[in-house]
């Protein structure tokens, strides 16, 4: 049975007052939800993020990491220094990773190999651009994502990933994708892991969407049967509209 997840990506934004300061607002309010609840805040807040949620249902990520286990890569963390401050998830394939730091499938797949190889959980991250919608050329840019970057994979692998798809045409854009876009693509995901994996991996793989997911848009979307949460930006720097998103994710 895969799970909801909710995941707040916090990107640059955040020092440690206020880092400090969401994370007890949101201790305040998250006790009692069956979602999965994850925050990714910036690498210099991880350790004192891991020390504030122990004992709490929020999971802490990163939202980055290098392939390599040590050596001259100045600014880079490597996936054995995540580990030993606590954190075991981590964030790959962004789209402002891919964008704005020329980070290709090849480099991705090393990362995933790197976190797989220290049991961290992967939140993968793909999508299409503008471009490629107008196009009619999305699902064959997801599909090579996605194979290019876990083709390689051998089926105990999956356990320890979660999905997301970014149609990076609707962040802050001010194009918006319609639940049933995401739930087209997230159908189709779900069903080239069923080709390519299996069937039992397709239906235990978290698929989550993150394409500007708000409180008023949440509900809907996460109806989605094949949407099971949300990887979330902006609207998870504020308690309340994180809030209001995990709780859209109850179902019944």
């Amino acid at each position: 049975m895969r799970k909801n997840i909710v995941a707040g990506n916090w990107k640059m934004n955040n020092d440690l007052s206020q880092t400090k300061s969401l994370i007890s607002d949101l201790l305040t309010k998250v006790s009692g939800t069956e979602t999965k609840v994850m925050i990714a805040p910036a690498f210099t807040n991880l350790h004192i993020a891991c020390e504030l949620t122990k004992q709490s249902p929020i999971e802490v990520a990163a939202q980055n990491m290098h392939f390599a286990e040590n050596g001259a890569y100045t600014g880079e963390v490597s996936a054995s220094m995540l580990k030993s401050i606590g954190v075991n998830t981590v964030i790959l394939g962004h789209s402002e990773r891919r964008a704005q730091f020329r980070e290709d499938d090849a480099i991705l797949a090393k990362k995933i190999d790197a976190a797989l190889q220290n049991d961290m959980t992967i939140i993968f991250c793909f999508g299409e651009e503008l471009e490629d919608r107008n196009s009619g050329n999305h699902f064959a840019i997801v599909k090579s994502q996605l194979k290019n970057a876990l083709s390689h994979l051998e089926t105990k692998d999956w356990e320890n990933i979660i999905l997301a798809y970014e149609p990076v045409w609707a962040i802050g854009t001010g194009v918006t994708a319609t639940p049933d876009q995401a739930q087209e693509m997230h159908y189709f995901v779900r069903k080239m892991i069923d080709e390519c994996v299996g069937g039992h991996v397709a239906d235990n793989t978290s698929v989550l969407y993150g394409g500007s997911v708000k409180p008023d848009n949440a509900k809907e979307i996460f109806s989605k049967s094949d949407v099971d949460g949300g990887l979330i930006g902006g609207a998870s720097l504020n308690a309340d509209d994180f809030m209001t998103i995990i709780d859209a994710f109850n179902r019944s």
